[in-house]
């Protein structure tokens, strides 16, 4: 029987199902998405502080620079961390290879008169050959991650205050400020970016100056440039390379990866390596800006880096995760611990507020990822 309807009736009828399917399927991709979870959370946190320390000064450009710093410093290690727990390993020894690669600029720098760029390059030197042994031993003993960088946080730790005391008899070298003017690679991790466009900004009345005329914010930390420069790298090598694929395959199961060609082995002792890296990059920035490196920097950092990358919805088990989550982690991590500074609640609580948001980001991704799988 022929239907009196007119197709454009009939057309009519079917565009309204269309557009609920494309939204059904929008809100799975959405939810799918490993840094859905941060996302959100950072809204939350944002919309909180909004609240909560209006008229601080935390949202003021002198504020936003300075919780965006905080983030940078934590975002840098904490983008590498992301790689390798997708990877599905875990290096706790980034803490200590920070305090190790501060020591190796500052003394053959301020002792021994060593230009700084020889001194950055042999830091960078030395963390790729502890991101290649930690890598190798993992590898070829089959030891868990966790218990092998376990041991390299104590052991390199140890030879950071070992070495600092034999060779200066103290654990902290100051003077290294005196030795940047000048020298091309330090300047990389050192000083603001655009500064001619905050002064600009300044005399046209967009943000405030102090009594002499100059803008609170005279520029950008490099710290700031640095992390999103590697978020940009990590995000664009995870989803557009085939390495991208080598490390969630790598994580999802090594076995199968293996199998089908994919060289987990490189691939793992590079991770371990990029580890190592970011946690020098992470150093060169401390000793540039405070002029000194101390044995005890670093402290605990492997921690909070792997808070970020699972608050920024990454799994324990690997293959799974992002970098731009990672980032978010970091994002309300800087904004956790500067607001809590800006709100006038006492310090002290910070660390309880870190394990909250911990327990909370790993029950919401479980929660949400859960909801993803039902609705495929």
């Amino acid at each position: 029987m022929k239907s009196n309807a007119s197709p454009k009736a009939e057309a009519g009828a079917v565009e309204p199902q269309d557009e609920r399917i494309q939204k059904v399927s929008f809100w799975k991709q959405a939810l799918s998405r490993p840094e859905f979870g941060a996302l959100a959370g950072t809204v939350l946190v944002l919309a909180f502080f909004l609240v909560a320390a209006s008229g601080t000064g935390m949202f003021t450009p002198a504020g936003i620079v300075n919780f965006l710093e905080v983030a940078a410093q934590l975002g840098i290690i904490a983008t590498a961390a992301a790689l390798l727990m997708i990877g599905g390993e875990f290096d706790l020894s980034i803490g200590s290879m920070i305090g190790l690669a501060g020591i190796l600029i500052a003394i053959p720098a301020v002792e021994y008169g060593w230009p700084l760029w020889a001194a950055i390059l042999l830091a960078f030197s030395c963390a790729a050959l502890v991101g290649w042994i930690n890598g190798n031993l993992v590898n070829k003993t089959g030891l868990p991650s966790f218990i092998v960088t376990l041991g390299f946080l104590f052991i390199l730790r140890g030879l950071a205050i070992g070495v600092s005391r034999l060779l200066t008899g103290r654990t902290q070298i100051g003077g290294v400020h005196d030795h940047i003017p000048g020298d091309w690679f330090a300047s990389l991790f050192s000083g603001e970016v655009a500064t001619g466009l905050f002064s600009w900004m300044a005399s046209q009345g967009w943000i405030a100056t102090n009594f002499a005329g100059n803008p609170v914010v005279t520029g950008i930390p490099v710290s700031i440039v640095w992390w999103l420069a590697l978020t940009a790298l990590a995000t664009w090598v995870l989803l557009c390379t085939p390495y991208g694929n080598w490390i969630f395959a790598s994580g999802g199961d090594a076995n199968a990866a293996r199998n089908s060609g994919v060289p987990v082995h490189r691939v793992k002792i590079s991770l371990f390596m990029f580890t190592a890296f970011s946690a020098t990059i992470f150093a060169c920035l401390q000793v540039m800006d405070t002029g000194s490196a101390d044995t005890i920097r670093g402290l605990l950092k492997e921690l909070e880096a792997i808070i970020a990358v699972v608050i920024g919805g990454a799994l324990l088990t690997g293959g799974y995760g992002s970098a731009v989550g990672a980032a978010l982690g970091a994002l309300i991590f800087g904004l956790v611990q500067m607001g809590i500074f800006y709100t006038g609640v006492n310090t002290d609580w910070f660390q309880v507020f870190l394990g909250v948001m911990l327990l909370v980001a790993v029950l919401f991704n479980n929660f949400m990822r859960k909801k993803a799988m039902e609705a495929k």
